[in-house]
């Protein structure tokens, strides 16, 4: 590994592994526009924090139920990503930023799980912002950082595969740590990467490790994994640095992909909804990859499935503000989004809460976790 200016070295002892990733929440005590961990003593959102018993032990507020939180799914299998879409990373400032990935280190670290990486969000409108946030993440803490394309003038990108390119090309190589391509029309002006596009910076970039395709294109994961999973890419287009056998991964952005992705060599999943089930997300996933080699375990891979999926889909309506309204429900906190992001309302959280594919995951997910 070579190391940078910045002291950070350009490789990590972490691996990005094949598995479940969840895109944490950021956790905002009350509808306050304070940069996080500035709540005095005295604001009502501590005490509402201390009637739900959730032990502040004197840190700043915010912090305890990020840490609560990290170290919850990591005993689940589950490892985290921070800053992402379900992180609201548009309404962080850079110093949020920061603070997130330390306290998530620190708590990480402190609970013995001092090998699972943290992923931490980065792309914003511009390619100097975005390299610029990738250095502060480095230097934080974080082992990768995942880039979404630029959505603001997406009308003049869309269609510019050259411009498209040489965004994600620039980040990845000024990164002092590897870059995951994150493709998600959906928050980025529906600014769409082909599979041609995203393997075409795969091969040029060598410090790219892997795509996230929330875009629900199988079709794409299989073309993309199809080059990236064969033997001689690895040989033929080296990553600029060892971090495990799979040298570029191929994550979907849903929970309900999961067997039908692996099943073209795909690699897991980034998923909201590993934030509310990472139990019964990390058993579904375990079971696609024995299904592989296993054809006996397909019948129960597929039921996880099939209960995943029907989840999955109703809680995607919900959005953001529906995972904190489920979390607050199910283990006590969730609380606010930053303005403009409304919070969800008593009555449509009551629909979310009492749908019954909603139902059937959180069944599936205490059974598990008894296990």
């Amino acid at each position: 590994m070579t190391t940078t200016l910045s002291g950070h070295s350009r490789g990590t002892s972490r691996p990005l592994v094949p598995g479940i990733y969840a895109p944490l929440p950021t956790f905002y005590l009350g509808n306050d526009e304070q940069d996080l961990g500035e709540f005095p003593e005295s604001h009502p959102a501590i005490h509402a924090v201390r009637r739900r018993k959730i032990n502040l032990d004197g840190m700043p507020t915010y912090i305890p139920i990020l840490k609560k939180h990290v170290v919850f799914l990591a005993k689940a299998g589950i490892k985290p990503l921070l800053a992402g879409t379900m992180g609201e990373a548009i309404h962080l400032s850079h110093s949020d930023r920061v603070t997130l990935i330390k306290a998530a280190r620190e708590a990480l670290d402190d609970a013995g799980f001092t090998d699972v990486p943290i992923v931490v969000g980065t792309g914003t409108g511009s390619t100097r912002e975005t390299i610029q946030l990738c250095k502060e993440a480095a230097e934080a803490g974080a082992d990768y950082v995942i880039v979404i394309a630029p959505g603001y003038f997406a009308g003049v990108l869309a269609g510019n595969k050259k411009a498209l390119k040489a965004f994600f090309t620039e980040v990845a190589d000024k990164s002092p740590i590897p870059v995951i391509i994150y493709n998600y029309p959906g928050a980025s002006g529906g600014i769409d990467l082909d599979s041609d596009l995203i393997i075409e910076i795969a091969k040029g970039s060598p410090n790219t490790v892997g795509v996230k395709l929330t875009c629900g294109n199988v079709g794409k994961s299989t073309r993309i994994c199809a080059t990236v999973c064969e033997p001689s890419f690895a040989s033929e287009f080296p990553r600029s640095f060892v971090t495990t056998d799979v040298p570029f991964l191929v994550l979907s952005g849903f929970t309900d992909t999961v067997v039908s992705s692996l099943a073209t060599r795909a690699h897991g999943a980034i998923t909201g909804l590993a934030n509310i089930s990472p139990h019964t997300s990390a058993r579904l996933y375990e079971l696609a990859v024995a299904m592989v080699k296993d054809p006996s375990v397909f019948e129960e891979a597929n039921r996880i499935q099939g209960i995943v999926a029907n989840a999955d889909y109703v809680m995607a309506q919900g959005g953001v503000a529906g995972i904190k309204g489920v979390l607050e429900k199910l283990y006590g906190y969730g609380g606010w989004c930053r303005r403009p992001l409304p919070r969800i309302e008593p009555t449509a959280l009551k629909v979310l809460w009492e749908n019954p594919h909603v139902q059937a995951l959180i069944e599936l997910e205490k059974s598990l976790a008894l296990q």
